[in-house]
C-alpha cells in the first residue's frame, strides 16, 4: 500500500519568554508530519534543536529525502537505516505509529504492550531568570508537587533558597543544561540535598561527564544531553543514575521504547522529557509514562495556543492521552491548523 506524506513548519508563540542557560525563545518552532494510506491519516510533531546541529530547514530536507522511499511494512527498519536519531526521524516515526493505531483500531500502548498511565504528575518549569523573577514564578506554584528549575552557573543556592522557601512542600528537579563545572556541583550538592531537590539533570557538559565516573552524589544525577539512544547507555553506567528520554533525541517512539527497556535492565531511573512543543509532541512521550520515575511533559503549558485536542493539567496532574489527539485508534482526520 502506498503512503503519502506532508511536512509542515509551524511557529507556536509562547505564553512568555522561556530561558535556559543557552538562551531564550519566544516561539516553539515545530515540524509536523502527516502520513495517509488513503483512508487513515496519522501525524507527529518534532522540535528541531540547534544544540544537536538541527534547523527547521535541515530537518524538512531530511524528511523529504526519505518519504518517497518509505514502505508501510518495513518503515521502522527503513527509518533507522536512513535517518540518524533526531527530530526528523521522530516526526516520521510518531506519524507512522498514529497511522498504525488507526488502521488497527487500538492504541499504540496496546500494540507495544506498554501500560498507559491514567494520569501522572508532571514537573512544571520555572525558566531561568533573576533571583526575584524566579521567586515570583515559584509563588505561582506553591502547591505544585514537582517543579523543574532551569539554572545556569550563577546564584544557584540563592535562587534555590528563595524557590524552596516559596514552595516548601514541593520536590525539585534542577536542570543546568550543561552549564556547571564539577567544582560548582561539589559545592552545592549538600545544601541542595536539604531543599527537596530529587534530581539534578545534566550538570556538566556532555563531553566532560567522565568527571562523574564513580562520583558519589547525595542527589541522583540524570543524563540528558549525554543520552540520546540505547547505544549510549553503556558509557553512562557509573556516571549517572537516571536518564532523560526525549523523543526528539531518540528519533521517535520506536527507539525510545528500546531505550526505556534497556535502561530498566541497567537499573537507571527513567525520566520522560520533552522540548517545548504542543500536546501533539507530548502524546507519544506520554505512552512511556506508565514506566517512568519522573515526568517532565509540561510543554503545552508554555505555548500560548495548543492543539484543540490536548492534555489537561491540574496542579501538576496531567491527563492521559486525549482520545482524538494521537495514537488512540480513532479515525478522525487531524486538523493541523486547529489551535485553541
Amino acid at each position: 500500500m502506498s503512503l503519502s506524506f506532508k511536512v509542515v513548519h509551524q511557529s507556536l508563540p509562547l505564553s512568555q519568554v522561556f530561558r535556559i542557560s543557552r538562551g531564550a525563545k519566544t516561539t516553539a518552532e515545530v515540524i509536523v508530519v502527516l502520513v495517509t494510506d488513503g483512508t487513515y491519516t496519522g501525524w507527529g510533531e518534532a522540535v528541531p534543536y540547534q544544540r544537536y546541529g538541527e534547523s527547521i530547514e535541515s530537518v524538512i530536507l531530511q524528511i523529504r529525502k526519505v518519504t518517497e522511499h518509505i514502505t508501510e511494512n518495513a518503515y521502522q527498519n527503513q527509518l533507522e537505516q536512513w535517518l540518524p536519531s533526531g527530530s526528523a526521524r521522530n516526526a516520521l516515526d510518531c506519524a507512522m505509529w498514529d497511522l498504525r493505531a488507526k488502521q488497527q483500531s487500538c492504541s499504540v500502548n496496546e500494540i507495544l504492550k506498554l501500560p498507559l498511565a491514567p494520569t501522572c504528575i508532571t514537573a512544571q518549569t520555572i525558566s531561568l531568570g533573576s533571583v526575584h523573577a524566579m521567586q515570583q514564578a515559584a509563588l505561582k506554584l506553591t502547591s505544585a508537587p514537582l517543579i523543574k528549575i532551569k539554572l545556569d552557573g550563577q546564584e544557584v543556592l540563592e535562587k534555590m533558597q528563595k524557590i524552596h522557601s516559596a514552595c516548601p512542600n514541593s520536590h525539585f528537579i534542577i536542570d543546568a543544561n550543561e552549564a556547571w563545572q564539577k567544582s560548582l556541583l561539589e559545592k552545592v550538592l549538600a545544601p541542595l540535598s536539604k531543599m527537596n531537590v530529587v534530581l539534578i539533570e545534566q550538570p556538566l557538559p556532555a563531553e566532560q561527564d567522565d568527571e562523574l565516573l564513580n562520583f558519589a552524589s547525595p542527589i541522583p544525577i540524570c543524563a540528558d544531553e549525554s543520552c540520546h539512544a540505547s547505544q549510549d547507555l553503556d558509557q553512562l553506567v557509573g556516571k549517572y543514575s537516571a536518564i532523560n528520554i526525549k523523543l526528539d533525541k531518540t528519533g521517535g517512539l520506536t527507539e525510545a521504547v528500546k531505550l526505556l527497556h534497556r535502561a530498566k535492565t541497567l537499573d537507571f531511573q527513567i525520566m520522560v522529557g520533552c522540548m517545548v512543543g504542543s500536546s501533539l509532541a507530548m502524546a507519544p512521550a506520554y505512552a512511556l509514562c506508565g514506566m517512568a520515575d519522573f515526568v517532565d511533559l509540561d510543554g503545552p503549558l508554555l505555548v500560548a495556543k495548543d492543539r484543540v485536542s490536548r492534555f489537561t493539567f491540574d496542579n501538576g496532574v496531567m491527563s492521559s492521552i486525549p482520545t482524538e489527539l494521537w495514537g488512540m485508534g480513532n479515525v478522525n482526520d487531524p486538523d493541523i491548523t486547529a489551535l485553541s
